[in-house]
């Protein structure tokens, strides 16, 4: 198990249990994405964590793979879905960089609250664009620690943690830096809204469709 498994491990009760910290602004995202959703549609969530966006989409879309690195998330993903009654979601152990998929696979994917903990998000999102259909869509909340002083500190406290096993990476880049490796991949973005300054950016990102 990676190093990110055993901390993503060791606080799932404890981040199952606290509340989405901007309801208002998680509302308006679910809303957004959303009008991007048609009933017969295969979605993919990377970095599902305990499952909330995927139990909250999962009736509006035909079916989701939703996978992550911690199995103790996803064991309490699977437990919130049965509750729910919820059975077209499939939750997996993985990361989006291991993930077994056919390119063209997806109508959608999301990444939220991910992109900032990995290694390498431009290899990411290279992936992700690999595996949409044409026209489809590219959905993620992203944490752009570049853009604020204190975020920046806290990514460098991060980076030490990591490397002696005992926090999770974050990876320190701007919005700026977060387009250019959108468009890079051959995204166009469609959609850009951030709640308030140094809060996530919430961006849906298009894959063109065949000429």
């Amino acid at each position: 198990m990676s190093e990110s498994a055993r901390f993503w491990d060791w606080i799932a009760d404890r981040y199952a249990k606290q509340p989405v910290p901007d309801a208002a602004a998680y509302q308006h995202k679910l809303d957004v994405t959303r009008q991007y959703f048609t009933p017969d549609m295969q979605v993919l969530e990377f970095g599902c964590g305990t499952g909330t966006t995927a139990i909250s989409h999962a009736p509006h879309v035909a079916q989701i793979r939703a996978i992550d690195v911690s199995p103790k998330m996803l064991d309490i993903a699977r437990q919130k879905a049965a509750a729910a009654g919820v059975s077209n979601v499939r939750f997996e152990q993985s990361s989006i960089d291991a993930l077994a998929a056919a390119d063209a696979s997806f109508d959608v994917v999301m990444g939220h609250s991910i992109l900032h903990l990995l290694r390498d998000k431009d290899a990411a999102i290279a992936k992700v664009h690999r595996l949409l259909k044409p026209g489809g869509v590219f959905i993620t909340s992203t944490t752009c620690a570049g853009d604020s002083p204190k975020l920046r500190a806290i990514g460098f406290v991060l980076s030490i943690g990591s490397r002696l096993g005992l926090l999770p990476y974050l990876s320190v880049f701007t919005e700026k830096d977060l387009h250019a490796s959108l468009t890079r991949a051959g995204f166009d973005i469609a959609h850009r809204w951030q709640p308030k300054p140094n809060s996530a950016v919430f961006i849906v990102a298009k894959k063109p469709a065949d000429p």
